[in-house]
């Protein structure tokens, strides 16, 4: 079985202020995860981290994004991280920030082969930067590695697309917009709604993904989760609240497919603001649930 090396990518450059002055809190989500017992609970060889640039709130004159050169540097520096822990066969167990940490790992895939990325988001994520009110790439991260956007992003050490269009999928989204759904809709990525998992069944929804893999003869895929892919009762600390969402036993029997594959190159964790769970009581239970399903399926495929 690989070994596992647990990545800290602290970043919060990818969103908005959560109010004038201040910065988003999910750049304290490795410590938070730490103090919760994460990990812990992992069965890990090593922790490494990646400190990213200074957060500004300064939109890019060239493209428009949020803090578009920083995010240009950290996805370099990631790449270069990752791109070693893949060639050393190891298996990175990445801790956000937010969505936009999927740059780095996007672009180091792409240097070591054709990868799927299975984004399990309650967003696509998915949109050209037009539509964005903010200004954040986290909000467009699916779009970004697929090629779509400013070849500022797009186009990081000339290797665009990080990821083929056609090997996206993302699944869990229930902003139920036609505006937004359709940039999704119009591409060649393969989208499946909250509505059309539960539609499908979770079961044959992951097994037709893992059957394209396989069929495709990809070198592997990727797992990008955001938080907020779970109902709202169980993950409120989100930076973009919508109704519905997984619950956990839909999650845990999901992610135990992904989980399972030997496909599975490495997954990254992104969005849960500990700023929003005064407690802990949220990350602790997400923390008990995502540690139980990998120690319990990790690698059983392919030991």
């Amino acid at each position: 079985m690989k070994e596992i090396c647990i990545v800290e990518f602290p970043s919060n450059l990818g969103l908005k202020e959560p109010q004038p002055g201040k910065e988003p809190g999910v750049k304290n989500l490795p410590n938070w995860f730490w103090r919760h017992n994460l990990h812990k609970a992992i069965d890990h060889k090593d922790v490494l981290r990646l400190d990213p640039p200074k957060y500004t709130t300064n939109r890019d004159s060239e493209t428009n994004i949020l803090n578009a050169n920083a995010l240009v540097d950290y996805a370099r520096e990631q790449a270069y991280l990752i791109n070693n822990l893949l060639s050393q066969n190891k298996f990175p167990f990445i801790l956000g920030g937010d969505c936009s940490i999927l740059l780095g790992s996007a672009i180091a895939l792409k240097q070591k082969g054709n990868y799927g990325l299975f984004y399990l988001d309650g967003h696509t994520d998915f949109m050209n930067v037009s539509l964005s009110e903010t200004g954040g790439a986290g909000g467009m991260a699916a779009s970004i590695v697929t090629g779509n956007g400013p070849p500022k992003l797009t186009n990081i050490l000339n290797l665009s697309p990080y990821i083929k269009e056609e090997n996206l999928w993302c699944a869990g989204n229930r902003e139920y917009d036609d505006e937004y759904e359709n940039e999704i809709r119009n591409s060649s990525a393969t989208y499946l709604s909250l509505h059309e998992i539960r539609k499908q069944g979770i079961s044959n929804a992951v097994q037709t993904f893992l059957t394209e893999v396989k069929n495709k003869n990809l070198d592997s895929f990727w797992l990008h989760i955001d938080v907020d892919v779970l109902n709202d009762s169980i993950m409120p600390c989100v930076d973009s609240r919508t109704p519905d969402g997984l619950t956990y036993e839909e999650f845990n029997e999901l992610t135990s497919y992904l989980f399972q594959s030997p496909k599975l190159s490495g997954l990254e964790i992104t969005i849960l603001d500990p700023d929003l769970d005064a407690t802990g009581e949220y990350t602790k239970n997400f923390v008990e649930n995502i540690s139980a399903t990998f120690k319990k399926h990790f690698g059983t495929l392919g030991s």
